[in-house]
């Protein structure tokens, strides 16, 4: 299917010199993995997700929590990063200011090489500690689930922000400072009406950012956007980078 990029969009894109781009679930899709609700399927469909991501949901019963996130991670593990992720490696290493804020959890960003990044909900192969909030990277195997942190014998649990958790206030703003600053703003695969990353493109837009959009589906950002493109970002984003002229490294290789 051809991609029709507005010729306006790819002189914008050529001349911008600091730019955001806002990711979300769409472009996990792209690569199989399921989005949030979708991982409720046999077992866990029985149970309403928003009463297993909350720290109160862990302290009432951790072993059921640890264990819906051990099944999420199975259906994560096989999952390989699309062209959309490699497309946005590319204009990392092409823009001379980059930020890569993403709501996915799934940290198929990091593996395509994705690195001037914030993972705003963290990430789901990480763990920390319940009590103390630090980050762990090994721990005694045992029968024990979950398994105990090895500084405070407190329960582990994943790096992940929980309905009625806030997100980490350096990376908030962080990401608010960028999208203030930036000259463009791009939203790809998110609906963005998740607080607080549904703030950052009207913070852009309100400071004078053009606002790049580009989703399968009109979203509340399109009726705001300089640009609202339909269509898989998989497809989209490799088309614009080699429009724009930029080097092509990163998709090329994942091509291989």
């Amino acid at each position: 299917m051809p991609v029709d990029i507005p010729k306006d969009l790819i002189t914008e894109l050529a001349s911008a010199e600091r730019v955001v781009v806002l990711t979300g679930a769409g472009v996990s899709a792209e690569s199989g993995v399921p989005t949030f609700r979708e991982a409720h399927t046999g077992l866990w469909s029985q149970y309403d997700p928003r009463e297993l991501a909350t720290p109160q949901a862990f302290a009432r019963n951790p072993r059921l929590v640890w264990e819906w996130y051990e099944w999420r991670r199975s259906l994560i593990q096989n999952a390989k990063p699309n062209r959309a992720h490699y497309a946005l490696v590319d204009l990392e290493q092409a823009l001379p200011t980059f930020l890569l804020v993403t709501q996915n959890i799934d940290g198929l960003h990091w593996l395509a090489g994705s690195r001037d990044m914030i993972e705003l909900h963290g990430n789901i192969a990480r763990t920390k500690c319940f009590e103390e909030g630090h980050a762990v990277t090994w721990w005694a195997e045992t029968d024990e689930i979950p398994p105990r942190c090895p500084y405070c014998g407190g329960p582990l649990r994943p790096d992940v922000v929980w309905f009625g958790e806030g997100i980490s206030e350096q990376s908030l703003r962080t990401a608010t400072d960028a999208a203030a600053a930036c000259d463009l703003f791009v939203c790809i695969g998110t609906s963005a009406v998740v607080h607080p990353a549904s703030q950052l493109p009207l913070i852009a837009k309100r400071m004078g950012a053009r606002v790049i959009e580009i989703n399968t589906e009109q979203t509340a950002i399109s009726v705001m956007a300089d640009w609202s493109i339909l269509g898989k970002s998989g497809e989209i984003l490799p088309h614009l980078v080699r429009e724009v002229g930029f080097p092509t490294t990163a998709i090329d290789g994942a091509a291989q």
